[in-house]
């Protein structure tokens, strides 16, 4: 069995483990949101917005003590870390404050006489297996709209956050929900597989890697479960005109150094047109390596470690093959324990194995090409189909770009601009869902037909 574990990633410490739950905890777990799911989908609209706004505030509440616990199980700068807190009380605070829109009835125009309506009704037991990276904020878009349709939540988070899981739960406790509406379960990868195939459990939503999404998909597929995915990206961040290509390129450098590169969305492939190539590479060159990781308990730090040394290892590896089958490296390419610096490649072409990769860590790509076409060509030339970034000082360029990319988001002169209200999601391998906006309670929701003549 696999212990939940925080290990530190800036010293390699390990600071507390947390045992796995036996399965007849995991039971217990499932049976509470089950019990409870007869109490939460029939509770008035009004009442649940009040319970889920109080969820917000206890984030707010704890926004310091959450963000030392992320820190501590993560990496994430403090600055960082205790935003990611604030940003998960917002999102959670819109579904408070959008529940009866989001569960009023939506009237249809009929070809006959009397009416007809799509009157939302919640599925029932929810399954929810969260990564690391984003400990509070992926937990937020998840729950909060499926609590404000009247779903219950089985949350199993990362094996890395085992602190930060529990003082969620009761967080989420505390603010009002019945027992059994929110529960946090320490579960081993067996464990999860049995809850997906559990028939109390209506749905199963996936932020993670390929790989996990692909499991946990399969699963549920032979036990006909709806099932969310959130999973990787690589996401073109496209430079085609600026007028101000210092902001520009500082922009890149922010998108692709958030939360240390750990990001799905992240800016992790720069698509530069030819006449702005030399400059924008020299300009992020000089960007990139004046970021030097540090402590991230300290206020001032921008980078900090990845989440492991293993991760930091598998980024080294692929850094070095990049380099061993014909990429330049421009800048960066080492490690320090799970530190590594800010990484430049060059001279990338498709029969290199990085051209098809995610890289997850504070290291991208850069490529320089022709035109608008060859960089939406460049573009979409991934398996993935997360987020995008165009940079274009001319608007018609701009809506031509974002209607050619295979993505599903695409930011036109602006990064890091999430928002509660923007739902976020993707297509090919990078995902089946939206979360975040009003489309995320439309997920896991009987959208029940009534028809009265």
């Amino acid at each position: 069995m696999t212990d939940y574990a925080v290990v530190n990633p800036a010293t390699g410490e390990t600071v507390a483990t947390y045992e796995t739950f036996t399965d007849a905890q995991i039971e217990d777990a499932v049976a509470r949101a089950h019990g409870a799911a007869a109490v939460w989908g029939r509770t008035p609209v009004a009442e649940r917005a009040a319970v889920i706004r109080r969820i917000a505030e206890g984030h707010r509440a704890h926004r310091d003590e959450l963000g030392a616990i992320i820190t501590r199980e993560m990496g994430k700068p403090l600055a960082a870390a205790v935003g990611e807190v604030d940003f998960a009380a917002d999102i959670i605070e819109f579904y408070a404050d959008n529940a009866e829109k989001i569960n009023a009835d939506q009237p249809l125009d009929i070809l006959g006489d009397g009416t007809a309506v799509i009157r939302k009704a919640p599925l029932g037991v929810l399954f929810g297996i969260m990564p690391w990276n984003f400990p509070a904020y992926q937990v937020a878009r998840f729950a909060g709209p499926n609590l404000a349709v009247g779903n219950t939540i089985v949350l199993k988070h990362s094996e890395q956050c085992p602190e930060s899981s529990a003082l969620l739960e009761k967080i989420y406790h505390e603010a009002g929900l019945p027992d059994g509406g929110y529960v946090n379960v320490y579960a081993s990868i067996e464990q999860a597989a049995t809850i997906v195939a559990d028939p109390r459990v209506q749905g199963v939503s996936v932020t993670g890697s390929e790989r996990a999404g692909a499991a946990v998909a399969e699963n549920a597929g032979r036990n006909l479960k709806k099932v969310a995915l959130e999973l990787g990206g690589s996401d073109p961040f496209i430079l085609l005109s600026t007028d101000d290509l210092d902001a520009t390129v500082q922009a890149a450098v922010d998108a692709r150094l958030d939360n240390n590169g750990q990001a799905c969305n992240g800016a992790k492939r720069f698509i530069v047109v030819d006449g702005l190539y030399d400059a924008f590479v020299e300009k992020a060159v000089a960007a990139l390596s004046a970021v030097t990781p540090g402590d991230p308990t300290q206020e001032d730090t921008v980078l900090g470690p990845l989440v492991s040394e293993a991760a930091a290892v598998n980024l080294q590896n692929q850094v070095d093959t990049a380099v061993a089958q014909g990429a330049t490296l421009l800048t960066g390419g080492t490690r320090d324990g799970a530190f590594y610096t800010p990484t430049l490649l060059a001279d990338v072409t498709p029969e290199m194995d990085v051209y098809r990769q995610e890289l997850f860590g504070p290291a991208a790509v850069v490529y320089r090409v022709a035109d608008e076409d060859a960089a939406v060509a460049l573009a979409n030339d991934t398996s993935f189909g997360l987020g995008s970034y165009v940079f274009t000082t001319d608007d018609a360029q701009a809506e031509r770009v974002a209607n050619g990319i295979d993505a599903g988001m695409v930011y036109v002169n602006v990064v890091l601009a999430d928002s509660p209200e923007l739902p976020f999601g993707g297509v090919k391998r990078s995902g089946t869902s939206r979360e975040l906006g009003l489309l995320a309670a439309d997920e896991f929701v009987n959208k029940k037909l009534v028809r009265v003549a």
